[in-house]
């Protein structure tokens, strides 16, 4: 047998130090390599968007009203001219060229003019807009020329992929920055309070003021998402940084070929509001868990109040695909032609049924108003209501099997006396089981101020509390 010595255990360790430090260097240049490879596939087809309006300051507005103009002799400070800039990428549909950025960045614009990589500045209009994606379609002059980006799949991020901004933040053309797909299908809050914005990608990759409308490139070389969103800070001042939201590409592609040819998007609409089962209902409704998305409530006078679909629903499928989830759903329903009719499975007290929508144009986000769950009957001095995911969120609520929760407690109460706190659930009384407030109403009809027993949900334990 060969002798080891300490010689060549070190010879050893060296020669394993060193192939780390290759492997380890062959990585990095790899890496460095793609990146740089997917800059190059891209930037060509990123341009500069200055976008310019005339405006009217407050004060002339004020003393352009005969009264003020008859008695303060004030001479007008005159319109003056505002540019707005951001970014976009060139894509090709049809044959010719378009560009594409956020609709804030042109809204509301008398002229746009698109500045490419190579310096070339060429005059554009728009196309089409589309709030819900906040994307607008833009016609260059002489575009024939302009290099299109390559489009990915944005279906298939992955949490923790590279991802590349490229843009003109604060003016500084072709900025590029690196880093990764933080969180995916995130809804966030739009900033004029108008609703939200759906299934957003989240990076860390910088975005600044300026970037809005650029690619968001994978290690591919590929746009997955448009940049449109920065979080700068939250609502009670916490600075913020490394949280930016960019719309997935694929939502742009299904809608591309209706805004160049109509110039806005009409989306189809069932007409429910829907949540997310949240695990421990999924008993309550017979269903498995992931299975379906809970009808909350119908809206009066929708294709699905008209097909017979009831709240407390859950939707399995939408023309024999399986939904899991209310994105799921959203996506399935918001992108099929106004007018088609449809096959909608659903669950229905724990049996099986399959209903006929005919679906109809989906109204602007916030015309629509879900209507406030009414509450149950007063009773034992407690106010019960549905849960909604409003109210679960409103309560910490995370595993629900049913019941109705207790939005307010009379002082001195029965209820008050025996313990019931706001937030609680209410699944059963006097053992009989509560499922929702028309549970509640029925059992609670008949039955005395004192001497029930209540069972309640309380911080993931039960508890039965007797009201006297």
């Amino acid at each position: 047998m060969r002798k080891v010595t300490a010689v060549s255990v070190l010879m050893l360790v060296v020669a394993v130090l060193a192939l780390g430090q290759n492997v380890q260097q062959a990585i990095t240049t790899s890496g460095q390599a793609a990146v740089k490879a997917a800059i190059a596939r891209v930037a060509p087809a990123v341009v500069k968007i200055e976008a310019a309006k005339r405006v009217t300051s407050w004060w002339d507005q004020i003393f352009q009203d005969p009264f003020f103009r008859r008695f303060f002799d004030v001479p007008p400070l005159g319109e003056r001219e505002v540019t707005s800039l951001g970014s976009g990428f060139v894509v090709e549909h049809g044959g010719k060229r378009y560009v594409l950025t956020n609709a804030h960045v042109v809204e509301g614009a008398d002229s746009i003019r698109v500045s490419a990589q190579t310096g070339k500045i060429l005059p554009a209009k728009v196309v089409g807009t589309d709030s819900w994606l906040d994307l607008a379609v833009i016609a260059v002059e002489d575009a024939a020329d302009l290099p299109a980006a390559p489009l990915g799949d944005s279906d298939a991020l992955e949490i923790g992929d590279w991802v590349i901004a490229i843009g003109n933040p604060l003016g500084f053309s072709h900025t590029v920055t690196l880093g990764i797909v933080s969180a995916l299908n995130r809804d966030v809050p739009r900033p004029d309070g108008s609703g939200y914005y759906r299934r957003m990608i989240q990076t860390d990759a910088a975005i600044n003021p300026g970037n809005s409308g650029g690619p968001l490139v994978n290690a591919y070389g590929e746009v997955v998402g448009m940049n449109t969103i920065i979080a700068r800070s939250t609502d009670s001042g916490v600075a913020v940084e490394g949280i930016n939201f960019a719309v997935p590409i694929n939502e742009i592609k299904q809608v591309l070929a209706q805004m160049i040819g109509e110039g806005k998007v009409t989306r189809a609409w069932l007409g429910v509001y829907i949540q997310d089962l949240i695990p421990g209902m999924e008993r309550q409704f017979g269903v498995a868990p992931g299975q379906g998305v809970l009808v909350a409530d119908v809206v009066s006078g929708s294709p699905a109040e008209a097909a017979g679909i009831r709240r407390g629903d859950v939707i399995v499928s939408v023309a024999g695909r399986k939904v899991g989830s209310a994105d799921a759903l959203q996506a399935e329903i918001m992108y099929r032609r106004v007018g088609e009719t449809v096959e909608i499975g659903l669950v229905r007290d724990g049996r099986p049924l399959a209903l006929t929508v005919t679906l109809g144009a989906r109204p602007d986000e916030g015309t629509v108003s879900p209507p406030s769950p009414a509450p149950g009957a007063p009773k034992f001095g407690l106010t019960v209501q549905d849960i909604t995911p409003d109210v679960a969120t409103q309560f910490g609520l995370t595993r629900v099997a049913g019941g109705v929760i207790v939005i307010a407690v009379a002082p001195g109460s029965p209820g008050h006396m025996a313990g019931i706190r706001a937030g609680d659930v209410i699944v059963e009384v006097d053992r009989r089981p509560v499922k929702s407030v028309e549970d509640w109403n029925r059992i609670v009809a008949d039955l005395p101020d004192s001497g029930v027993l209540l069972t309640v949900q309380r911080g993931g334990r039960t508890l039965f509390l007797l009201v006297q």
